[in-house]
Formats: C-alpha cells, structure tokens, sequence
C-alpha cells in the first residue's frame, strides 16, 4: 500500500488529502492558534474516512508534505520575535533609509515608513568593514562581537540577525560572529546575510536577513511540537515543507531559513493548478485560491510558473525568489464594514475560524461574506461542509442588517448583493494584477478557481475579467494540500558575481561549478537518488547602466566561449517577453549580476485515478429560492447534489457538493470532464 498525505494549514480550516492507492480521500478541520491541533484534527478526519486505526495510519504514510501559515501570519500581523540587527559601523539607519520616496505616486509627502522588523535601539553598529573587492579594511575583533551580543541580550534579543556591508564578497566576519555565537551562546537563533543570501542589494540583504530571524524563534516552537506529536502517533517518513520558491525542503532545511516558507500554502495550490493544466492541455492558466481569509491569484504561462527575484514579502523588498502570488484580504471570512466616508469597504480584517462569521453561531457578531452568501440563498445553512456544521441565517441577517443595510439605509438582500459584489471586484482587480498589468490579456486564460468559498465566486471573478472558461476542481475545497503532493524538492543557491561578455567564459563557469557542489552536497544529505536530481542553471542579468535584472536559464553543461552569443540572444529574448518588443537595449553591454543554481529532486508521485465516493454518486436535484447577485432578483433555482452522475446542466444553478459549492450563473453551462472536474462555460463579455 502506498499512502501519502498533503497538509494546508490555512487562516480559518485546516485541509488535508490523502491519495491511497491512487485514490483521493479529503477533509477539513478548523485552523488552530497553535497549528498542530489544528492538523491533527485534519489528520483524525482523513483516518477515520480511511478506517484505519491509529498506529496503522501513520506507519503506512510514506509521504508527509505541509504548507502552512506560520511565517505569513507573522509578516501579515507583523507579530516578531525580538531580533537584534548587527550592522556596519555608519549603517545603523539602513532599514529607515530604505528606498527612499520609491511610492507608486513618488510623492514624498506621502511616503510611509516601511514596516518596522528591528526597533531601532536593537540596531548595534560593529566596527569592521570589508570592501567591495572583498579585502579587509578594518579587522573584526572579538570584543566588539562580545560587546554587541551582551548589549543585544540585556535588550530581550531572542534572535540575532547578521548583515555586514559586502559580506557577500567575503563572508569572514559574519562566520566570526556565528561562530562566536555558536560557542557562548549556543541556544540563541542567529541569521548571518552571507548565508541567507549572498547577493548585492544591502537593503535587501538587509530586510531578508532580519525578516528570518525575527521568525526563527516562532518556528522553532512550533515545527518541535508538530515534529514530537507526530512521531508520538507513528509516523516514520520525515515531514517536507513547502517554501515560497515553489518546491520542498525538509524540516530541518527549513528551520535553517524559515523566512522561505511564506506563502507556503498557497504555492501548493499554484502547483496543483499547473498539473492541472497540463491534464485538459491549457497552456494559459489564471488561479484563484479562496479560503476564509484571502484570495491567492497566479498566472501560469506555458506550464511555467511565474518566479519574482526579488520578491515582497509583508510590503517589504526582499532577496528572495518566489513563485509570484498576489495576495488580498477577501474570503469567505473577511469583514464588511462601512468606513468614515459612509463607503461600504469588505476586508482585509477576518472573522478567521473563531468566532467565525456571525452566522457559525460561536459569538462573532460583525458580517462577514459568508454571511452575505447565506443571505442570497447561495448557501444551504442544512450542508455547510457536509452538513457537519450548522449555519444560522437569523444570525447572519441580523448582522448584516445592523452593520450594512441600516448605516446604508438599504434592505438586508442588497446589503448582501454589495457585499458579494464588492469582494469579487476586490478578488477581480488581484486578477487583472497578474494579467492585464503585466501586458497579457485574461481573456486567452483558462481560470482554475478553488479554495472553499471560490466555488460562489469563480463564474462571477470570470464575467469580471472576459475568462469564459471556469474549471472548479473535484478536490477544490483541499486543492492546495493536493497540490503540494505533486511538488518537488527545490534547493536555490546564488551568489553575486559580476560578468560580462568581455571576460573569459571561465570565470562563469567556476562560479556555476561551486554553487553546484553545494546543489550536490544538499541531494547527499536529503537522499534523493542519483536518476531523481535535475540541475539548472540561472542568470540575473541587466544592460549596463539599468538597475534592475531579468532572469535567463542558461544551457547545461560547460559554458564556451562560443555560447555567448547564444546567452546574449536569449537574454534579449527573455527581456523583451517581459517588458515588451523593441524594448531591449541592444546597443550596448550586457551585465550579468548573480549566478545561480537551482537543484530539483524528482518526487515519485501517486497519480490520482479517482476521488472517494465519487464512483458511488447518486443524483439529486431541488429547487430554491436565491439571489442571484448580478441580476438582482430572487428566483427559484436548481440545486444538484451527485453532479456527477448527471454531468451537464444549464445555468442558474448550485452544484452542493459535501465540502463546497458552486455557482453557475444565467447563461452560463457546466459540465464534467473527463477528469471528473467541474468545467464553467460562460458567454463572452464585451
């Protein structure tokens, strides 16, 4: 027997999916403040629908992935560990300084501070400085190391963040100071930059480095006592994370640099969608992840996910590479409130899984969209999540009518219809982000919209934008815990090493040469086979004179002094897929500013032959009375249950499906496909 099982600890219900045999089995539970009871309880559901006892559970798993919310809520609410900053003697005001007035409106009246990581008085500044050929200027003595510690710990440091200027060159004095650290204080989290990321860019640097060590000691915490419970019940195969660069690393990988983990959910479910993808042979695929906290929106272009280098993480610019997501505050727990203009406003603020939306009945008093979906009929209040949990429209209506339609001076139905429509021009807008902003047109995608409130709003989010093909996922109320059973293993190493055409190909390649032997050492120590590794090489490159980079994939093997022309070419090419034809600067030199390498382990993955129960569908139609929010009028409608024994139906109409639902609205179609996921045809828009 072969069992694997995928967690997405998410803001409001914890999802997990085990594939058995090729066989799908789902469940849901209740996010948790401490996470582990949280995915226990997820796990527990997922056994007791396998029957199968406790000890025989967790010894059968032979794969254990996790994406969770740790680190994203910590940056979200910017809730840190105390971090002490070692710095460069003149460079304590660096993380103030930042970019400056580098706004969207370069307004500097209207400048806001950037988020603060580091209080400003735990910012110690170290006599030491290397320059930028990586030559000592000023040696790092001991006692200034011993100065800036005891001077950190009297001030509550519980970890120490690490950035030296040009460490990155030579990393000599932030080693010293780890391994002075490691000898006296060996229980006290440390960051070094030179480490996290050796890369230019000291801002950067900075902010990724302190970004790290203000949630190492969150982390720590938490992945021990999941590590401890789960070993407790059973289980043998060690626990993979996912990281925001779209691939897996091991628990201890991850504790080494937990800042990688952000967004981590939600990069299970990119992943899920491209597979998906490639299943129904969509080149251009837009995701829509909602749960009950936010909307995670991607494109996937050519079965490729979209990689930032240098991605934000909390408002914040990082060093970071990150599969590129645009997150906002809208899902089916986000609150509606009315601002100080009289404006009805929808998030980012959540009622989150305690006390819930006011229609759980668990005491959350304030509306939520899920209440408003109630309240237009969308939702059966008998067979939310199956049925397992009672929702309330009394409470829902009460809510909505004190909070919105009274300010408003509006009927409780319209309240509801803004509240939907609002939070889908919200979710839209995240949409036209990753699309329209960046010179593709939506309409040439396929959108994959899942998540366990997407249902509700795919067709609606579609009309928004010109998509006309909606597919909702037969798993997609767990979507993104199934998506990270198909992720790979993923190690990035990178170090800034300036190049030009005008050097010796040499050169390039031993810098390659020694990011692949770390690549190597990082297969060895996780066990991956030798038939299962992949090695690419990557290149951040620039015109001289620019300030910014694009990323090239540069051929494997060794690099010749023949392949430049070919490495210019396809630079040019990459640029202007970018920035638009015509907009490379051919005249003059090209820079190539950090190397890097990223090392895939090939996952031996279950493919999913069919979903649990679904073989044993029976068909069931009903008919209720709802709103349907783009028309503005209550009419009866048809609810399904079984949709896949019957296989095709015409639009308005709900699919309730045990653990979410759907929403086909006027002129639109959906129907089976052969993969047994829902597809949404709706009519074109002008």
């Amino acid at each position: 027997m072969t069992l694997h099982v995928g967690i997405d600890v998410g803001g409001t219900f914890t999802d997990a999916v085990a594939l058995k045999d090729g066989v799908a089995y789902r469940a849901k539970a209740f996010s948790t403040k401490d996470v582990t009871s949280g995915i226990l309880a997820a796990v527990e559901v997922l056994r007791e629908r396998l029957g199968m006892g406790e000890a025989d559970f967790f010894q059968s798993v032979d794969r254990f992935v996790l994406g969770n919310t740790i680190v994203t809520n910590a940056v979200d609410e910017e809730k840190y560990a105390s971090v002490a900053l070692f710095t460069t003697a003149g460079f304590r005001d660096t993380l103030r300084i930042a970019r400056s007035a580098r706004t969207d409106e370069r307004d500097p009246h209207k400048m806001l501070m950037p988020p603060e990581v580091v209080n400003r008085r735990n910012i110690f500044e170290i006599a030491e400085r290397i320059d930028a050929h990586g030559s000592v200027i000023l040696q790092l003595e001991e006692s200034e190391i011993k100065s800036a510690v005891d001077a950190a710990l009297s001030a509550g440091a519980e970890a120490i963040a690490v950035c030296f200027l040009w460490s990155f060159r030579n990393s000599a004095h932030e080693q010293a100071v780890g391994d002075y650290l490691m000898a006296n204080h060996p229980d006290l989290p440390f960051t070094l930059s030179s480490s996290l990321t050796p890369v230019y860019r000291e801002y950067e640097r900075m902010v990724t480095t302190a970004l790290d060590a203000a949630v190492k000691p969150l982390v720590a915490t938490h992945f021990q006592h999941l590590a401890d419970e789960l070993r407790d019940r059973g289980l043998r195969t060690p626990v993979q994370i996912m990281q925001v660069h779209g691939g897996f690393l091991s628990v201890d990988e991850t504790q080494k640099a937990p800042i990688s983990m952000f967004n981590s959910g939600p990069v299970g479910g990119v992943t899920g969608a491209r597979l998906l993808g490639k299943q129904l042979g969509r080149t251009k695929v837009l995701t829509a992840d909602m749960g009950g906290t936010s909307l995670d929106a991607a494109a996937i272009m050519d079965g490729e996910l979209r990689l930032l280098a240098r991605a934000e993480i909390g408002g914040l610019p990082t060093s970071l590479t990150a599969v590129d997501i645009e997150t906002i505050g809208a899902g089916g727990g986000s609150l509606a409130w009315i601002d100080g203009r009289g404006l009805l406003r929808v998030g980012p603020h959540s009622a989150g899984s305690k006390p819930g939306p006011a229609c759980y009945g668990a005491g959350g008093e304030r509306p939520a969209v899920t209440d408003a979906a109630l309240v237009l009929g969308l939702i059966n209040p008998d067979y939310y999540l199956g049925g397992s949990v009672q929702l309330y429209e009394d409470l829902a209506r009460r809510a909505i009518d004190e909070h919105v339609a009274k300010p408003l001076g509006i009927s409780v139905d319209e309240a509801a219809q803004g509240i939907y429509r609002l939070a889908s021009s919200q979710m839209s807008n995240a949409l036209r982000k990753i699309t329209v902003n960046r010179g593709h047109d939506p309409r040439e995608f396929t959108l994959v919209g899942f998540g366990g409130a997407c249902g509700l709003f795919a067709a609606s989010l579609a009309k928004d934008i010109g998509v006309t093909e909606v597919v909702i996922p037969r798993n997609a109320a767990v979507f993104s815990a199934y998506g990270l059973m198909h992720a790979d293993s993923v190690f990035s190493a990178v170090r800034t090493s300036p190049w030009t055409m005008q050097q010796p190909a040499k050169l390039l390649n031993e810098e390659f040469a020694g990011l692949e032997r770390r690549a190597e050492e990082w297969f060895a120590s996780e066990g991956i086979p030798a038939d299962h590794r992949e090695v690419y090489r990557e290149a951040d490159m620039k015109f001289v004179g620019q300030i910014f980079e694009v990323t090239t994939k540069l051929k494997g093997g060794t690099f010749t002094e023949s392949d430049k022309d070919d490495l210019r070419a396809q630079f040019i090419a990459d640029y202007e897929a970018e920035f638009g034809a015509g907009t490379a600067w051919t005249e003059t030199d090209i820079l190539l500013v950090n190397s890097r390498v990223r090392a895939v382990g090939r996952s031996d993955v279950q493919l999913t032959t069919s979903v649990a129960g679904a073989s044993d569908e029976k068909h069931a139609m009903t008919r209720r009375t709802a709103l349907e929010p783009s028309a503005g009028t209550r009419t009866d409608i048809d609810i399904h249950r079984g949709f896949g024994a019957l296989g095709r139906a015409e639009g308005p109409c709900l699919l309730e499906e045990p653990d979410t639902t759907i929403f086909v609205p006027s002129g639109g179609s959906v129907e089976l496909t052969d993969e047994g996921h829902f597809l949404l045809r709706l009519p074109e828009t002008a």
